[in-house]
């Protein structure tokens, strides 16, 4: 199988970047698939690795919104079909399973799964798994971890995210490279632009870091919509992420993201054009956090 054969059955199967919708066309790289990882430092007497109370999750400050808290906790799972036209390729399921204590930090762990169906399995098999701490006090991403299985393709990848001294962490290939301020992974990028008041006719910025570069991500916001999907029928707010660089994430093509319009900003569609075709992304179910510390007012 050529490079170009992987990328494109790769693209119809939606991996991992698809379990971080918004991820997934952000990146042209293995056919839509780009997740990072972190390392994080030791701090103090707290204990690093452990369940933390999800009930108690802290207000968060997010950039160019009034202070809110996650819409998002424990128990949240989203299960999406992923379709290449009207092609039934896979699964998607984005989940927060638990709370954990990270080397002092509570956190998020939010996991993407995304596997090929039988039909795709058999000539191009897919499971790809990603994996996020989101800090749940500052709101940025401390570790980012993936694991590909794409045919004979295998990769393992994880990036520390050191806030306090701006730097990112490749602990397998022994590289420490510059962090933006606030940067986070592609996974956890989505959860982030969740917070954030989305008025239709505006945009807004946040920073990203993968494969030891920043990329600035601009999220236009363009209009209301109502949408069916398997999962019901939504009032959403329509998105569009944009890259404000070249090179990996150029921008060949465009992505739209259907979030809804109300507190929670579930993702429950997507859809993206690509160069054999258009993929789509559709919320097939989902279930509530178990805590959410309050709703926006």
């Amino acid at each position: 199988m050529t490079r170009r054969e992987h990328k494109c059955a790769a693209a119809v199967t939606w991996t991992s970047a698809i379990a971080g919708m918004v991820a997934s066309r952000w990146t042209e790289s293995r056919g839509l698939i780009v997740l990072a990882t972190s390392l994080a430092v030791l701090c103090g007497f707290l204990p690093a690795v452990g369940t933390v109370d999800g009930s108690a999750v802290p207000t968060a400050l997010v950039a160019n919104c009034e202070p809110t808290a996650p819409p998002f906790g424990v128990g949240e799972r989203l299960v999406f079909d992923v379709k290449y036209g009207f092609m039934h390729g896979g699964t998607a399921v984005m989940s927060i399973p638990e709370m954990v204590w990270h080397h002092g930090y509570p956190c998020y762990r939010i996991v993407s799964v995304a596997e090929s169906n039988a039909f795709i399995s058999a000539f191009f098999p897919v499971r790809d798994v990603a994996e996020s701490l989101l800090d749940a006090r500052e709101m940025v991403s401390r570790k980012f971890e993936k694991h590909l299985s794409e045919g004979d393709f295998r990769a393992h990848d994880l990036i520390l995210f050191d806030h306090d001294r701006h730097i990112a962490i490749y602990p397998k290939k022994g590289r420490v490279v510059p962090l933006a301020l606030n940067a986070q992974d592609i996974l956890s990028s989505l959860y982030y632009v969740r917070m954030m008041k989305l008025e239709v006719g505006s945009s807004v910025s946040i920073e990203n870091h993968a494969d030891k570069k920043n990329y600035p991500l601009e999220v236009k916001v363009l209009r209301r919509e109502r949408v069916k999907v398997p999962a019901g029928e939504f009032d959403c707010i329509v998105v569009e992420p944009v890259m404000r660089t070249g090179g990996l994430f150029s921008q060949k093509g465009r992505l739209w993201v259907w979030m809804t319009d109300d507190d929670f900003h579930m993702p429950v569609l997507m859809k993206s054009k690509i160069a054999i075709g258009s993929i789509s992304t559709v919320l097939k179910s989902y279930e509530r956090a178990e805590h959410i510390r309050s709703q926006f007012p």
